[in-house]
């Protein structure tokens, strides 16, 4: 597992890209990361950018237990469920990216439109709208986050998790980026779908299975 000061560090710099590269806007958002047995969580209602090394929030992954006196993010149970169906991850991003959450509000499907996306991504998992921080979707999460490490929610934003933040954060620009993608070409013509067996040819290039083994590393 991470030492604590690798993982404060890598919470610090994701909270501060997810800020500046506009994928959540003020104190919206969150991020976790897992350090044995314990995870730390960004606390609630905090800026992500203005969080101290000593704010971020310590709860017990089985218990529940929070161990510090701030109150952690109001979508804790969310990340609590990632955390105990998954035992092969270490970080959780959930975070508002405009184009998924306006392509994902109209009923849509984000589609394959680039190589990277079905490269990368082995699916995207959709949740219809459900009133965040409840345990309600902290219980559908849970329900679907064993088959993917992408969920969007329908009006709501974005879940992605991984062996690292590098790689949660790198599948939470890639959605983005498509959804954006997918924007674009619609409002000019009928976007090409990538067909499944061009999905599959991109999964199977060994330079796309090289990248993805780079991501998960946490050096």
């Amino acid at each position: 597992m991470k030492e604590l000061s690798t993982a404060i560090s890598d919470l610090k710099l994701y909270a501060d890209k997810i800020v500046r590269t506009g994928l959540v806007v003020g104190a919206g958002g969150n991020l976790s990361m897992r350090d044995g047995r314990i995870m730390y969580i960004s606390p609630s209602g905090f800026d992500l950018q203005e969080v101290q090394d000593n704010q971020w929030v310590r709860v017990d992954i089985e218990t529940g237990e929070v161990l510090d006196n701030l109150k952690p993010s109001s979508e804790v149970l969310m990340h609590l469920e990632c955390y105990r169906k998954r035992p092969d991850i270490t970080a959780v991003l959930h975070a508002h990216p405009s184009y998924s959450v306006g392509v994902s509000s109209t009923g849509h499907s984000i589609p394959n439109l680039f190589p990277d996306f079905p490269a990368m991504i082995r699916n995207v998992s959709y949740l219809e709208y459900l009133i965040p921080t409840t345990e309600v979707l902290a219980d559908a999460v849970a329900e679907v986050i064993q088959e993917t490490d992408v969920i969007v929610m329908r009006n709501h934003g974005v879940l992605t998790v991984g062996k690292t933040m590098k790689e949660a954060y790198f599948f939470m620009q890639i959605i983005e980026e498509s959804a954006k993608v997918y924007t674009i070409a619609s409002t000019v013509g009928v976007p090409r779908i990538l067909t499944e067996e061009e999905c599959q040819a991109l999964r199977n290039l060994s330079s796309e299975k090289y990248r993805s083994e780079l991501l998960k590393d946490s050096k």
